[in-house]
């Protein structure tokens, strides 16, 4: 495994959401309080994608082509990989809500999470999106609603909710929907932030406020921690020819320290690759 190589500028004020896919030639990202998707291109540049929305908080491809993006309080789907999306109708009318992460599971169906802007606990949701559209709560009660990623099986469903403390694993029934809730792995130093899922099944967990990254096998051992030179890790992807590299994503929100790799995103080789991401089937 080698060590963290920064592959951007410090472009973002908060960077988060990485996912790599072929249907837009590899990695994307968003600049979520920004409301712009990032696009690192062949030769190294980034495009900046904005989505008329002051939020851009995840991005996932669409079975169809193009991408599912969450804005502020809803969703924009594009049909091309670089068209500017069209906003859906807002799922909820609070302005104290904003949207924050979202994935997708093996039927195509997407969950995206919420956190009030004020940080008031508990009263934010996981929204479940069939491919028809249909929208329907999956959790209530959540704070931060953060990373979430499968197994390479599909029977199990990771999901960090940072104001918890940690990272939380599902069962996941015939109908996929999210069953037996239970504490995966406490992180008791640093605030679980975005994870993903590689091939055999282990998490890679972004531990905000600390600068690391971290790898828990499926038994909750934990394998290995990378250390980046900026305190804020949001979110974790895996990717590249082979899938083997980990591309982080990181922040500047808030800092009151001057920290000039801050915004950027870094690169690690790892041993085990990744798994294909999840499209949304609508």
């Amino acid at each position: 495994m080698s060590n963290a190589e920064q592959i951007t500028d410090p472009l973002c004020h908060h960077g988060e959401g990485p996912v790599w896919s072929p249907v837009w030639g590899g990695l994307r990202w968003v600049d979520m309080l920004a409301g712009d998707l990032m696009t690192l291109r062949e030769d190294g540049t980034v495009d900046r994608l904005p989505t008329g929305s002051d939020v851009a908080a995840f991005v996932r491809p669409r079975t169809s082509g193009g991408y599912v993006v969450g804005l502020e309080r809803g969703l924009g789907l594009a049909d091309a990989p670089d068209d500017p999306p069209r906003a859906l109708p807002e799922i909820w009318a609070d302005p104290n809500l904003r949207m924050n992460e979202g994935g997708c599971d093996p039927a195509g169906n997407l969950y995206c999470g919420t956190m009030a802007y004020d940080r008031t606990p508990e009263i934010a949701h996981l929204y479940r999106v069939t491919p028809g559209g249909e929208v329907t709560v999956a959790l209530e009660g959540v704070t931060t609603s953060n990373g979430l990623d499968y197994s390479p099986d599909g029977a199990r469903a990771y999901y960090n909710d940072t104001h918890t403390g940690g990272t939380d694993v599902f069962d996941v029934d015939e109908s996929f929907a999210l069953v037996n809730r239970r504490r995966f792995h406490s992180a008791d130093d640093g605030r679980a932030d975005g994870l993903c899922v590689d091939s055999a099944g282990n998490v890679w967990v972004a531990l905000n406020r600390v600068g690391r990254v971290r790898l828990y096998s499926p038994d909750a051992e934990i394998l290995t921690e990378i250390s980046l030179p900026v305190r804020l890790t949001t979110a974790c992807t895996l990717g590249g020819e082979d899938g083997r590299d980990l591309f982080v994503t990181t922040s500047r929100e808030g800092l009151q320290d001057p920290e000039p790799e801050a915004g950027a995103v870094f690169k690690v080789r790892v041993d085990v690759p990744g798994k294909p991401v999840l499209p949304y089937g609508g």
